[in-house]
């Protein structure tokens, strides 16, 4: 019977461990004051609730069939359990420090701890000594105003709470299975309940302040702690036990609670101050991207824009992304430190690689525990950015999230068929909602992105920030420039760059040209289109180019067309306004922002290919029409700096981190 006892609390640490996990990330995304009635709206709390009812089930069964000294320290290994489902793979040694304690522990205990029942006036007892002992934790947990000295606090005071209801489960479990239930069996199952909902309270808390872990080291050290205490101090469970055998068991249980501790050990991110006189910067940032160049696309370039320009302003800033082509290695380029991960290709696109998701874990952890940054920036909910802010939540990081992703940039690549698009559109924005709930701070590129996050279920938290640009950069070039119109495009030559309207316009617009700058799924399909049409000689696909001709690109062309339909900015876009020309663009998503019709370009409706030649014929028809809608884009960009979106993201920062400032003058005084 012992080893099954013993077998079955292993399972309910298991179950434990999984409810603490799902807990945890629940009430993170929790906004505001910590209440039932929210807890009770997400169902990954739910799902973790049931988790903890189950696992109390097959610990009571446990409690029943042997003593209080053997079962209750075999939750200890929830620990570790925990540990690894949050990816901690430097913690392993520790892990089996721990395992192999209690491992020991258990062993030496059930050869020698012997069962006794439970009397009314030793729970009396028991319960006064647990209220003493919940209410200091407890206090300190309330009155400090430090995250990891609540959690702690919290924690413990759940601990000494659930420690209690073990003996209160071990006295009902005998009255049950000896037939004797009376009034004080109901008094010691409403003790059950009451001590649940105390210790439920406290630990809700600790997930609030600090990691998953540390809650449950606090569960694992303190529960059993409390209820060995009592079974052997109370109910004279170890009467039996020899000296020898005490003192081993006290040696295995040191060895157990050092490795908890060691896994408990969460490290702390250096201080603002820390980073100032070690590297003569303001803050050292993180920002995680899953495309960066060399990749060619608008969430690439942004990515290495924000980098350096908050590399300019002194900011230490490390980069976390996937290699290219596939072995992982560190970097530095253009002031920033560029930490690329390893990567593999996928069936989907040639350049669409991806990180295994335990290798990315790993290696993020390791990376965030080692650079110790005070705030982590990252650009998409996918496998980079869910381990860099998972584990930077739970490091206790100040984290900051930014959207640049819809569904449809995503179809494309994967070729999802069409019948599945729906559901697969309505799972990737609850995907994105759980995942970004944890960041302190949630931004998208313009306000019909930010809307879009909300349309989808994500609080209404979520900022405007502008992706911004180098304006200066594409002003001013000289290029010798064609005889014939020509109509610029760049990005991703993918299903939902529509790419194929705007051949079909340029076939309906005499002498007009067109340059396709990228690459993509649909590139061959669309050459072969521009020949189908008779096209093929006044269009030029150039795939990838370098930046020094694709400034040449922008300078070169009398307008832009984005006939795309995913755009939350179109960085694209940006950069040809910030070189002087008119765009017409498909009147969708975020495009509106940046054309205003009739003053630097026109929309057009997706779609309707007769209207969209309309429109780049109206812009190049009159030179004096083309000069002036361009001048007019570079007066609209100018909203655009940035200048004015780094300082609006330190501003971010600063509210992440809760300061009034990130000016290094501020924070050299």
């Amino acid at each position: 019977m012992t080893w099954i006892a013993v077998s079955l609390a292993a399972l309910g640490a298991g179950f434990f461990a999984f409810a603490a996990r799902l807990q945890h990330d629940a009430v993170h995304a929790t906004e505001g004051a910590l209440r039932v009635v929210t807890l009770l709206r997400r169902p990954r709390w739910l799902v973790g609730l049931l988790l903890l009812v189950i696992g109390s089930v097959v610990h009571a069964a446990a409690l029943g069939m042997a003593p209080l000294s053997v079962v209750q320290p075999v939750g200890v290994l929830a620990i570790g359990i925990t540990a690894l489902l949050g990816g901690r793979r430097r913690e392993l040694p520790a892990v089996l420090v721990t395992t192999l304690g209690v491992g020991l522990f258990v062993l030496l205990a059930a050869g020698s701890a012997t069962p006794t029942p439970i009397a009314p006036d030793a729970e009396l007892t028991a319960g006064l000594l647990v209220l003493g002992l919940v209410s200091v934790p407890g206090l300190l947990g309330v009155v400090s105003s430090r995250p990891a000295v609540r959690a702690l606090g919290f924690g413990a005071a759940g601990g000494v709470a659930y420690g209690y209801v073990s003996v209160l489960m071990r006295a009902v479990s005998q009255d049950v299975q000896g037939g004797r239930v009376d009034w004080t069996t109901g008094v010691s199952a409403a003790g059950i309940v009451v001590s649940l909902l105390v210790g439920g309270w406290f630990i809700q808390h600790a997930y609030a302040g600090g990691p998953p872990h540390l809650a449950v080291a606090c569960l694992t050290v303190v529960d059993p702690l409390v209820a060995v205490g009592i079974g052997a101090g109370l109910l004279g469970e170890a009467n039996h036990t020899s000296l020898p055998t005490a003192l081993a068991e006290v040696a295995c249980a040191a060895i157990a609670v050092g490795g908890v501790v060691a896994l408990s050990r969460t490290p702390v991110a250096a201080t603002r101050s820390e980073n100032v006189v070690s590297n003569g910067r303001a803050l050292r940032i993180v920002i995680a991207a899953e495309t960066f160049p060399p990749d060619v696309n608008g969430a690439a370039r942004f990515a290495h824009r924000l980098a350096t320009g908050l590399a300019g302003r002194d900011h230490d800033v490390h980069v976390i992304c996937l290699d290219p082509e596939g072995s992982a290695r560190t970097e530095s380029v253009d002031g920033i430190t560029v930490h690329r991960l390893r990567s593999h290709r996928t069936p989907f696109h040639r350049t669409f690689r991806i990180g295994l998701p335990w290798q990315v874990s790993g290696d993020v952890r390791e990376l965030l525990t080692s650079l110790r940054p005070d705030l982590v920036h990252v650009q998409a909910h996918f496998v980079v950015g869910r381990y860099v802010l998972r584990h930077a939540t739970e490091l206790g990081l100040a984290t900051v999230a930014t959207n640049h992703f819809m569904p449809e940039n995503l179809f494309g690549h994967t070729r999802c068929p069409a019948w599945l698009q729906g559901a697969a559109s309505r799972w990737a924005w609850r995907d994105l909602g759980r995942v970004f709930g944890a960041a302190d701070v949630v931004t998208a590129p313009t306000p019909r992105a930010v809307q879009l996050l909300h349309d989808n279920g994500f609080p209404e938290r979520a900022v405007a920030v502008s992706c911004g640009i180098d304006i200066e950069r594409y002003r001013g070039r000289a290029v010798e420039r064609s005889e014939s119109p020509t109509v610029l495009f760049v990005g991703r030559l993918d299903e939902e760059k529509r790419v194929d309207e705007l051949l079909r316009a340029v076939a309906l617009v005499p002498r007009l040209r067109a340059d396709v700058v990228g690459d993509g799924s649909c590139r061959g399909e669309w050459e072969a289109l521009a020949a189908e049409l008779g096209i093929a000689d006044r269009v030029r696909f150039r795939g990838f180019v370098s930046e020094e001709e694709l400034l040449d690109a922008y300078a070169g062309c009398d307008l832009f067309c984005m006939p795309g339909v995913a755009e939350l900015q179109s960085l694209a876009t940006m950069e040809a306004m910030a070189a002087g020309k008119p765009v017409v663009a498909a009147d969708a998503m975020a495009l509106p922002h940046l054309c205003k019709p009739g003053r630097n370009g026109w929309l057009f409706t997706p779609g309707d290919v007769a209207g969209l030649a309309e429109r780049l014929h109206a812009v190049t028809a009159d030179p004096h029409v083309t000069a002036r809608m361009g001048a007019a884009s570079t007066e609209l960009i100018a909203a655009h700096a940035i200048d004015d979106t780094l300082e609006k993201f330190e501003a971010l920062y600063a509210q992440a981190l809760g300061l009034p400032s990130l000016k290094p003058t501020a924070l050299a005084a």
